[in-house]
């Protein structure tokens, strides 16, 4: 009898044993399970903080590729229209850069010691209204070159303080005198010339 008792123990130790030892392995399964569970959780996480990542990088290059159009769509509109103002000046300065050396060419080609006693009168008055013909464009043409700025471009010394386009300087009563006798001399020498023929001619 109390061998069939200690058989007994033996077989309830035995399955006593298997399952501690049995629960034991459950254990470590399941943590192992646990573990791979928590490593599988980093990497959804993982994956998941890096889809975010990507899509703030997608959010921001659409903002930014929006802005950057917008931007250079306006900036180029600016810059053609700014191109266009710019060509149609140069070509305005350019007409009176070509003007001003015309009309600086035909003020020094005028010699009045060329001029032929007879022709005097001819070519004073063509010589003045040469120098009108300068005053008038030049007058013209400085709001055309200042028409970028503020002040006047051309203004220089007291032509910048004048009320016109064109202010000539004071002169005194010697200098008009000077002017007269200077002007007058050609066609008093050819008086004098006329006379002295004609007193030659009635004295034959």
């Amino acid at each position: 009898m109390p061998e069939r008792l200690r058989e007994t123990d033996s077989l309830l130790n035995l399955e006593e044993d298997e399952s501690i030892e049995h629960l034991d392995d459950q254990v470590q399964k399941a943590q192992e399970q646990l573990i791979h569970l928590k490593r599988q959780q980093e990497q959804i996480e993982k994956q998941k903080r890096e889809l975010e990542e990507l899509s703030r990088r997608q959010e921001q290059f659409q903002q930014g590729k929006a802005e950057m159009i917008e931007h250079f769509t306006r900036a180029l509109v600016v810059l053609e229209r700014q191109i266009y103002d710019s060509q149609k000046r140069a070509e305005q300065l350019r007409s009176v850069n070509e003007c001003f050396v015309q009309h600086l060419a035909i003020i020094e080609s005028i010699n009045p010691k060329s001029w032929e006693n007879s022709d005097i009168n001819k070519e004073l008055n063509r010589a003045l209204s040469a120098v009108d013909d300068a005053r008038t464009e030049y007058a013209r043409s400085r709001a055309v070159i200042s028409a970028e700025t503020n002040e006047d471009v051309l203004a220089t010394g007291a032509s910048a303080e004048g009320s016109g386009p064109y202010d000539p300087p004071a002169r005194d009563f010697a200098y008009w005198l000077k002017s007269g006798v200077a002007f007058t001399l050609p066609l008093l020498l050819l008086g004098i010339g006329i006379i002295i023929t004609l007193c030659f001619l009635f004295a034959k």
